[in-house]
């Protein structure tokens, strides 16, 4: 994932090479989202972590998921025919882009619709490539090796991939649109000495600027990101609260009542530039990001970010569970 984090509790930005000053808002300036008629409730399916597991290895599988890759062009058809597979109407949306040192990178993000005539919208949403850059790992020799991207990249994928199966299989009257954004996480790394501005998320700013249906608005979004780690902790992420309160008050509750309050904690953890941040200032579309945060490590992230160590091993399916039954709760209800 993209990343600068600012922690709360010392009001800084935090990013791969160098601190920002939080943008702090008014929670007051957020767009209100309408309450759900309670006659109107629907039985959300049962989330399957074996499932999104499986989706998760998936694509681990085909090695790192680096843009200009055979691993990348072989994981977005795969991506895209499980999407179609599954009942959605699926867009590639194909697009040159210039990453922070100048290269072009052919990247794809790959959207897939459920109910596309309906008027009331929810987008959910992750990024599919993988870092290439270690930039993170404690052992320097390391620092320009790609990473598996098992948490980071695949997880939330994995997650939204099952939720697919599932609206395929159970239906839903709700319009849903899933996109997997490409280039993530292709932004300027430690150990390049001059920092340059969004240089994350060029995937997602592409598509905010170039939607893959003239003048597309959503109710709300939801993004997915580092989702699987076995020690997560989603603490409610600041641009989320400043541009929907009411949409992160609705998540976090309804993972508390299914029992999952272990793993989204009642407490804010800092903001981070990740996907939302483009989607909110490109569409206007209030979205939150459900991520794992530690605002006790010295980058707000779990020691595995962009390192080496972000492998299968440290993908929990109760943490897959809790995530993906929480949103289909929402989606549902």
């Amino acid at each position: 994932m993209s990343k600068f984090v600012y922690l709360l509790m010392i009001s800084l930005f935090f990013s791969c090479c160098s601190q920002k000053k939080a943008a702090k808002g008014d929670d007051s300036a957020v767009e209100t989202v309408n309450s759900t008629n309670i006659d109107n409730l629907m039985t959300a399916p049962s989330f399957d972590p074996d499932s999104a597991y499986s989706y998760v290895a998936g694509q681990v599988a085909f090695g790192p998921r680096v843009p200009n890759t055979q691993a990348h062009k072989d994981c977005a058809d795969y991506l895209a025919s499980e999407l179609e597979r599954h009942g959605a109407k699926v867009y590639v949306q194909e697009a040159v882009l210039t990453a922070y040192n100048g290269d072009r990178l052919q990247a794809k993000n790959i959207i897939g619709t459920f109910n596309p005539d309906s008027k009331k919208r929810i987008l959910l949403f992750a990024h599919w490539d993988s870092r290439p850059y270690s930039d993170q790992d404690a052992d320097e020799a390391n620092s320009h090796k790609p990473i598996d991207g098992a948490d980071d990249g695949a997880s939330g994928v994995g997650v939204l991939l099952e939720i697919a199966r599932l609206i395929g299989s159970s239906g839903i009257d709700t319009g849903i649109d899933i996109i997997f954004f490409d280039a993530e996480d292709y932004g300027t790394p430690e150990f390049v000495k001059e920092y340059k501005e969004h240089t994350w998320c060029l995937g997602t700013q592409f598509w905010a600027k170039n939607p893959h249906v003239p003048g597309y608005k959503a109710d709300f979004g939801i993004l997915l990101d580092m989702v699987g780690h076995r020690d997560a902790t989603f603490y409610k992420e600041d641009r989320s609260m400043y541009h929907a309160a009411p949409v992160v008050e609705r998540v976090w509750n309804a993972a508390r009542n299914l029992g999952y309050g272990k793993y989204f904690v009642n407490a804010r953890g800092g903001g981070v530039t990740d996907d939302h941040q483009y989607v909110i200032s490109g569409r206007n579309i209030p979205c939150v990001d459900i991520i794992n945060l530690k605002p006790d490590t010295p980058h707000g992230f779990g020691l595995h970010w962009h390192t080496q160590n972000d492998t299968m091993d440290n993908i929990d399916r109760n943490v897959l569970k809790a995530v993906g039954q929480t949103v289909l709760d929402v989606i549902y209800n």
